[in-house]
């Protein structure tokens, strides 16, 4: 009498997720390397490297003292460190970056602070045709090479 032919979804369906977002708070201190599949956003500070699938998001508030690997990064903040990211990274007004940046595109607003070196566009052998899982692979291997050799 009363049926309906609408399938039903079960209570977990995990079919409409939203993003997954890995948040480190500001006031929060972390020693050690952040290795994500997900997007990371960071408004707290970070002593050690931050490795990420997805988009790292450094607020005004933070500050890295290590590396940043990941495919696309939009810096507010303070980054010591060298930052390699495989597709886009935007350099907000604030932020401070000290170290060696390796990007295919980059957005730079005015009052943005760089104390390093650039290596961009498709060209560059750090990027080119790699998948994002060998680039930050890749990458990494690679900065063991260059602390070893110091």
């Amino acid at each position: 009498m009363f049926k309906t032919n609408k399938e039903q979804n079960p209570v977990n369906d995990t079919s409409h997720k939203s993003p997954i977002l890995n948040m480190i708070s500001e006031g929060t201190k972390i020693k050690g390397s952040i290795t994500s599949e997900n997007d990371i956003r960071i408004s707290g500070k970070i002593e050690g490297e931050a490795l990420c699938k997805g988009k790292i998001i450094i607020a005004s508030s933070a500050h890295v003292h290590g590396d940043l690997i990941s495919v696309d990064a939009d810096v507010s903040g303070i980054v010591d460190g060298t930052i390699k990211v495989s597709n886009r990274l935007i350099l907000r007004q604030s932020a401070n970056v000290g170290g060696d940046i390796h990007t295919k595109l980059l957005v730079v607003e005015e009052g943005a602070q760089i104390n390093g070196n650039f290596k961009m566009g498709p060209g560059d052998d750090v990027l080119n045709g790699l998948t994002d899982t060998q680039f930050a692979e890749n990458s990494r291997k690679n900065s063991d090479k260059v602390v070893s050799k110091a």
